[in-house]
């Protein structure tokens, strides 16, 4: 999974998921510019990747807004004159007050659209003049296995993520001719910020048994839905995005790949 001297974007790299594929990308000697929409957790991150020897900026940045896109692509080239991986992770589950309710307002349909879909395109349309100029480009999206098959807690998202491979799809189409691979990622059941919000939610709708802290919530789903028997780690995620971005996958382009411990098989 050899990225050395390549240059890497990667939206949402302030933490969760972002952040396990920012360090694996840096572990395998990828500079990273690791944008966020929190710009302090950003730089939290991008210290950690400068302590492991490479170079790293931290960019502020909102991929709902085309001028802030704007001004993290051209902050990044700036620092590094080029973008060769572009890992568009930045997203959301829904809207304030998502996980104390049951089932999806306009405001969370509103809200995944514009970041997990919208800003997915919204920030690939603005690199790939520069990968397109340089014929060279390796582009992978976070989806979801919500994207494979609706779930009970989140419809929105879900369908916001199946957006997402569809797009990946017309995507590597569409650039193929150019050398630019755009791959997908399904991440499957991993504890992080996003997953605790789920966890409420099915606490709310009693899904899993009554009076369970968010993480016992957390294992229960885990225990019934993954065959492993195990949760999935945001460097499992980021392995994944390190081989798709390299250039062992360069055959590869218009996937979508899994990471579920084999509750989604396809």
């Amino acid at each position: 999974m050899d990225v050395s001297g390549k240059v890497a974007l990667v939206t949402g790299g302030g933490r969760g998921i972002g952040e396990g594929i920012v360090g694996v990308l840096a572990k395998n000697g990828a500079d990273i510019a690791v944008s966020d929409i929190n710009l302090g957790n950003a730089k939290d991150i991008a210290d950690k990747v400068s302590e492991m020897g490479r170079k790293s900026i931290a960019v502020g940045a909102d991929v709902t807004d085309q001028s802030s896109v704007d001004g993290m692509v051209q902050e990044t080239l700036e620092r590094f004159k080029r973008i060769d991986i572009l890992i568009n992770n930045a997203g959301v589950i829904g809207a304030s007050g998502y996980e104390g309710q049951v089932g999806e307002t306009d405001e969370d349909w509103d809200l995944t659209y514009e970041v997990n879909v919208r800003g997915t395109a919204r920030v690939t349309e603005t690199v790939i003049p520069h990968m397109r100029d340089r014929r060279y480009g390796k582009i992978v999206n976070i989806a979801s296995i919500a994207a494979r098959q609706g779930t009970p807690a989140s419809a929105a998202y879900g369908a916001s993520k199946a957006g997402v491979l569809n797009f990946t799809q017309t995507m590597a189409i569409r650039l193929a001719s150019f050398n630019i691979n755009v791959n997908a990622i399904c991440p499957g059941m991993l504890w992080t910020p996003m997953w605790r919000r789920i966890a409420i939610r099915y606490g709310q709708m009693g899904t899993y048994g009554d009076d369970m802290s968010d993480e016992d919530v957390f294992n229960a789903a885990v225990k019934q839905r993954i065959p492993l028997g195990r949760p999935q780690t945001t460097e499992d995620v980021g392995n994944a995005v390190a081989f798709l971005a390299s250039d062992y996958a360069e055959n590869i382009t218009g996937q979508s790949l899994n990471i579920s411990g084999g509750s989604h098989i396809n």
